[in-house]
């Protein structure tokens, strides 16, 4: 590994270092902190960090730590790294932000589904100041952020009074024409499988562009009317809900579909992945609408059926 040094446009800050192998806890105190200050590794004693005043007076005082520890230690300006691009270490730091990322999420997921009335505020509050603490160091915006805020939030709210939900008919969804828009993909294939399957058996699925929707058919996964995206839901959670499937393989699918639709690592699931690229392959050869939901029905089935 070679290091280019370029000191008035350095885009990096390495701390190089070594302490004597009988200072175990000098070794732990120092690791925390190069976690705490958002650092990757690089090689077996070196540690990277943007290049910003913060960064910089961070690694001066470790370093400055490290040889009252009898170490050795060095804070280097670095321009480039011939072995890793740029955009390679960007996402090494955005692959150890994702990682502490989806640990909150956890923490989050699993508090959400306590009673409002009964959620740990104490915990909720750690969790937030974890949260701060991981903005700090997301140098290159993480997109889990966001989700984190939003749950984070959502959590936080105290509880309130909802109206009840007006629940719908399934005899009135009987037979019925569906219809989505044209070159459909994980979610609509995914969508009509759990129509066919769970809510009407004898339904018949049509294309049409938005606007174009017959007076007698039922929308699903179009912009605007009948069964679509609510909330953090894609239109085949909609549906799930809306029609109260209670089934435990039906919900492992439901997660699948959400990340390989809405790629937001919500539940961290990977499998519904490749249907959607095989998808969008059969979409690029011209494959005709029909038959393209037939395949995708066909792959959700064996999806369905590959959940223990």
């Amino acid at each position: 590994m070679t290091i280019a040094h370029e000191e008035k446009e350095a885009k990096w800050l390495l701390l190089t270092l070594t302490l004597p192998t009988k200072r175990a806890s000098q070794r732990v105190e120092v690791w925390r902190k190069l976690q705490a200050y958002g650092c990757i590794p690089l090689g077996n004693s070196g540690y990277l960090l943007p290049n910003n005043p913060m960064n910089l007076e961070h690694f001066e005082w470790l370093a400055q730590a490290i040889r009252k520890y009898s170490g050795e230690a060095s804070v280097v300006s670095v321009q480039s790294i011939d072995n890793l691009s740029t955009s390679q270490l960007i996402g090494r730091f955005g692959e150890a932000r994702e990682r502490e990322y989806q640990q909150l999420l956890q923490e989050l997921r699993k508090i959400s589904t306590v009673n409002p009335y009964k959620r740990p505020s104490a915990r909720i509050s750690r969790l937030r100041a974890r949260f701060r603490e991981i903005v700090e160091i997301d140098f290159f915006g993480c997109p889990l952020q966001k989700r984190v805020e939003q749950l984070l939030t959502k959590v936080e709210a105290p509880p309130r009074t909802e109206e009840p939900a007006s629940k719908i008919r399934p005899k009135d969804y009987v037979s019925r024409v569906w219809v989505t828009r044209p070159r459909p993909g994980i979610d609509r294939s995914a969508s009509a499988w759990l129509i066919r399957k769970f809510i009407d058996k004898k339904g018949r699925f049509a294309f049409a562009k938005e606007g174009d929707v017959p007076a007698a058919a039922i929308p699903y996964d179009m912009f605007h009317g009948g069964f679509g995206h609510r909330g953090e839901d894609c239109t085949f959670e909609t549906l799930g809900k809306e029609f109260r499937i209670r089934d435990t393989r039906v919900s492992a699918v439901g997660e699948m579909v959400h990340d390989a639709d809405l790629n937001d690592g919500k539940f961290g699931r990977k499998e519904a992945f490749g249907v959607d690229a095989v998808l969008k392959g059969f979409a690029a050869t011209g494959m005709a609408d029909k038959d393209l939901l037939d395949r995708g029905m066909e792959m959700i089935e064996g999806l369905y059926h590959s959940v223990e």
